[in-house]
C-alpha cells in the first residue's frame, strides 16, 4: 500500500486543528480560578446556542423569513415543545416531532 504523504499531512493538520481548541482552554482553566459571575454567565451559553440553532430553523428559509401559515416546521414545534416541557423525554419528543413534521408536510403540501 502506498502512502500518500500530501494526504497523510492534511490529516494530522485536521487533526492538530481540532485537538488545540479542545485541549488549551481545558489546560487555561484547570490553572487558574474562575471568578463566580463568569461561571454564572457560561451557564447560558449552551442555552443561546440552542435557541439561535432552533430559531434559525424554524423561522428561515435560507435567506427569507418564513410566513407562519407556511411554515409546517414551526406548528410541529409546538407540540414537540409540549411533549417535551410534560413528559422530558427524549424519544417521546423526537417522535411527536417526527410524527409531526409527517403529517404537516403531508397536509400544507
Amino acid at each position: 500500500m502506498e502512502v500518500r504523504w500530501d494526504v497523510f499531512w492534511i490529516i494530522m493538520g485536521s487533526a492538530l486543528l481540532t485537538f488545540i481548541p479542545r485541549v488549551l482552554p481545558l489546560m487555561l482553566f484547570s490553572k487558574i480560578q474562575i471568578p463566580m459571575w463568569l461561571l454564572r454567565w457560561l451557564e447560558y451559553v449552551p442555552v443561546a446556542v440552542m435557541a439561535a440553532l432552533i430559531g434559525q430553523e424554524l423561522f428561515m428559509s435560507g435567506n427569507k423569513l418564513v410566513p407562519i401559515t407556511q411554515n409546517p416546521a414551526l406548528w410541529a414545534a409546538l407540540p414537540t415543545l409540549i411533549v417535551a416541557i410534560w413528559t422530558r423525554s427524549l424519544l417521546g419528543t423526537v417522535l411527536v416531532g417526527i410524527v409531526a413534521m409527517m403529517i404537516l408536510r403531508y397536509w400544507m403540501g
